[in-house]
């Protein structure tokens, strides 16, 4: 049995090519016309996934080998994909760039798995006839990838414009289906780790139809949707759901604001299955921590919002004190960064949580940028000893006087950064807390064990601190947990 499942691949020559500005545009423009879009990012990215969600209205998933796997990502397509929907599929990077020299998990790679026809942008600033022998290269570099069309990016003018074209599709023999000229008043606006999400923007739809109207202008969207139309079947893949596994009933708390807003959408969905409740949290602006069984801190932007996080001092107080009286606490890199003692940014130093004993500094350029490979060798609340984790690391900060780091993390890198090239995760009481992020695809028992230790500290509440001191503990977060603070799934 074979599928349809309408879909290309958007790609480009390198990064920074304006690939994600034409992916949302093209996906706003798509469902506007009244297109159903389903969106899919390749590779670790949070934040064009988040924009690509906002324009499809439709949760993007990330398809990424590395971390995942081959069959895996393709279950994932397939269960998130339509027949009688379009999917656009974000490469990142250039085409071809993947983990080595030969181009392993590349988008190029993505392509061919996903057996997708491929559009690539191409950025033609300052060059003219060079960029035919640029794509040229692409079509001969891998015959199986099926490049398809060429979308011209910021482009001088009609005279550029039509030069470039001309050499293209004489010497490629591809169409060229776009020409979007330079954009002063560009949309999208970027800062150190990409654009600036959309959790962040004031006005999101504005920007999005701005985007559409940059499609409808400049791109044969109709020549696109053909493409789309005209890739190969697809085999069925069984996607049935798991069904709910109901371990116990715990609360899991997400921290989830415009400082921490990096989550796949399957690390939070797997939680769920596995029965447990999930309630967001606003870090900037909630006064204190509710009753939990555990909470999840992501990645994100702490240095934007270091003041407002630092200012929030009855929340951190209580964070601190639940960590302090054993509450599973699981952090990625700036949920890392969070729970040290300091984040100093802009010639400032901003006080955090002060749960672990780290200071942090922001430096101009990114410390690490690309995928971990970790071997768990100490014992920690959430993986077994033994264990190999693939995930992916990109952050401006680093750690900064620090004593007895060998002692306390319980990662040891194979590739990555982590605390200077030698560990990750590090590791206190209840809490473990490391630069990598995770996807649930890959590393599946993160939940099963995120859930397990929930559930075990909140026996532990009920049977061994006694009634007196659950109502001292319950101090830390009195209220009702209402209905606008569940993350649905």
């Amino acid at each position: 049995m074979y599928s349809k499942r309408p879909r290309l691949v958007m790609a480009a020559l390198r990064g920074s090519a304006g690939k994600t500005t034409l992916a949302v545009a093209l996906a706003s423009a798509l469902k506007l016309r009244g297109h159903s879009v389903f969106t899919f990012k390749k590779g670790p990215d949070y934040i064009d996934a988040a924009w690509l969600s906002l324009a499809a209205s439709n949760c993007c998933r990330n398809l990424d080998t590395y971390m995942t796997g081959h069959e895996r990502v393709m279950h994932s397509f397939a269960k998130f994909s339509r027949d009688d929907s379009i999917s656009i599929v974000e490469g990142n990077r250039g085409l071809y760039d993947g983990v080595n020299a030969q181009g392993e998990h590349s988008t190029a790679a993505l392509a061919k798995l996903l057996n997708a026809p491929v559009i690539l942008v191409v950025d033609c600033d300052k060059v003219t006839r060079t960029m035919a022998a640029m794509v040229l290269g692409c079509i001969h570099l891998d015959r199986a990838v099926d490049i398809r069309g060429v979308i011209l990016n910021r482009v001088g003018g009609i005279r550029h414009a039509g030069v470039v074209s001309r050499a293209v599709e004489e010497s490629c023999g591809l169409p060229v289906l776009g020409s979007v000229p330079r954009i002063a008043d560009i949309p999208f606006a970027e800062r150190h780790l990409g654009l600036i999400p959309p959790q962040e923007s004031m006005d999101g739809q504005r920007i999005l139809k701005l985007a559409a109207s940059i499609a409808e202008e400049n791109i044969d969207i109709d020549a696109l949707i053909r493409v789309a139309n005209d890739a190969q079947p697809l085999p069925e893949k069984d996607v049935t759901t798991r069904n709910m596994i109901s371990l116990t009933d715990v609360q899991i708390g997400v921290i989830r604001d415009k400082a921490f807003q990096f989550y796949y959408p399957e690390n939070l969905e797997e939680l769920a299955r596995l029965g447990a409740c999930l309630i967001r949290i606003d870090a900037l602006q909630d006064s204190w921590l509710p009753d939990l069984d555990a909470i999840y801190i992501g990645g994100g932007f702490p240095e934007v919002h270091a003041e407002r996080l630092s200012n929030n001092r009855s929340f951190l107080l209580s964070l601190r004190e639940a960590a302090e009286n054993g509450l599973p606490v699981y952090a990625e890199c700036g949920g890392l960064i969070y729970l040290g003692i300091s984040l100093h940014n802009n010639g400032r130093d901003f006080p955090m949580a002060g749960i672990l004993p780290l200071r942090f500094e922001m430096e101009k350029k990114p410390q690490w940028h690309g995928y971990t490979d970790l071997e768990v060798d100490r014992e920690n609340p959430f993986f077994p000893v033994g264990t190999s984790l693939r995930g992916h690391e990109f952050h401006y900060c680093r750690p900064t006087g620090y004593d007895d780091i060998d002692a306390n993390t319980v990662f040891r890198i194979r590739r990555g950064l982590g605390f200077e090239g030698r560990r990750d995760g590090y590791c206190r009481k209840n809490i473990l807390a490391a630069f990598t992020h995770l996807h649930s695809l890959g590393m599946p028992e993160w939940a099963e064990n995120m859930v397990a230790r929930a559930t075990r500290y909140k026996m532990e509440k009920s049977a061994a601190i006694g009634r007196n001191a659950i109502q001292s503990y319950g101090k830390i977060g009195e209220g009702v947990i209402n209905d606008s603070k569940l993350i649905y799934i």
